[in-house]
C-alpha cells in the first residue's frame, strides 16, 4: 500500500429530513450523481405529526470522501441533521432477513441445527424448505447467508441497517 492511500471505512449516518415526496430521490441522486455507493438505506417517518424522517445510510470510502458525502448532505435543503454514527461514539446496528433453505433429509436437520445456534427461528415451513428470520448486526446476517448457501440457500430478502447512537442523546 502507498503511503497516500487511503483506507475504505464502512459509516453508518444517520439523517433527518423533512418527511416530503422527493426527499429520498434527492439524496440517492446526490449519491449517485458523484459515483458514492449506498451499501444499504432505510427510511421511516419518525415523528407523532409525521414531519420528519429519519433516514439510514450505510456507505463507504475513505475518509475524505466519507466527509465529502456528509457536507454534501448537510447542504440539501430538507436536510435537518446529519449525524456520522460510525464516528460520534458507540451505536446499535441492526438488519433483519428472511432467508429461504430448500432441502430434504440431512440438509434439513442441518439448516435448523445453524439456526438455531444464529437464533433464526422459522416463520414458514413445507415439506421442502423452510423460510428464516434473523436479526443481528449486519457481520452476523452474512455468515449465516454464507452458511445457508452451503445447504441449499433460495432466495434472501434483507431490511438494510437500522442504527441508533447509545445513551441519552438525540440523532
Amino acid at each position: 500500500m502507498h503511503i497516500n492511500e487511503e483506507q475504505v471505512e464502512r459509516h453508518v449516518l444517520a439523517v433527518l429530513v423533512d418527511n416530503e415526496a422527493g426527499i429520498l430521490a434527492r439524496i440517492a441522486g446526490m449519491f449517485t450523481a458523484r459515483g458514492y455507493n449506498i451499501e444499504s438505506l432505510t427510511v421511516a417517518d419518525i415523528s407523532a405529526d409525521h414531519a420528519i424522517s429519519r433516514i439510514t445510510i450505510a456507505t463507504s470510502g475513505p475518509p475524505h470522501v466519507i466527509e465529502q458525502i456528509i457536507a454534501q448532505l448537510d447542504r440539501l435543503v430538507p436536510v435537518h441533521t446529519v449525524r456520522d454514527l460510525t464516528e460520534s461514539g458507540p451505536h446499535v446496528q441492526r438488519e433483519l432477513a428472511l432467508v429461504k433453505v430448500a432441502g430434504k433429509g440431512d440438509i434439513r436437520i442441518e439448516a435448523m441445527r445453524l439456526a438455531d445456534i444464529y437464533r433464526a427461528r422459522v416463520v414458514d415451513a413445507t415439506t421442502e424448505s423452510f423460510v428464516f428470520e434473523i436479526t443481528g448486526a449486519p457481520g452476523k446476517i452474512e455468515t449465516f447467508i454464507s452458511l445457508m448457501r452451503e445447504v441449499g440457500l433460495v432466495e434472501v430478502g434483507r431490511t438494510g441497517v437500522v442504527a441508533i447512537g447509545r445513551g441519552p442523546d438525540i440523532a
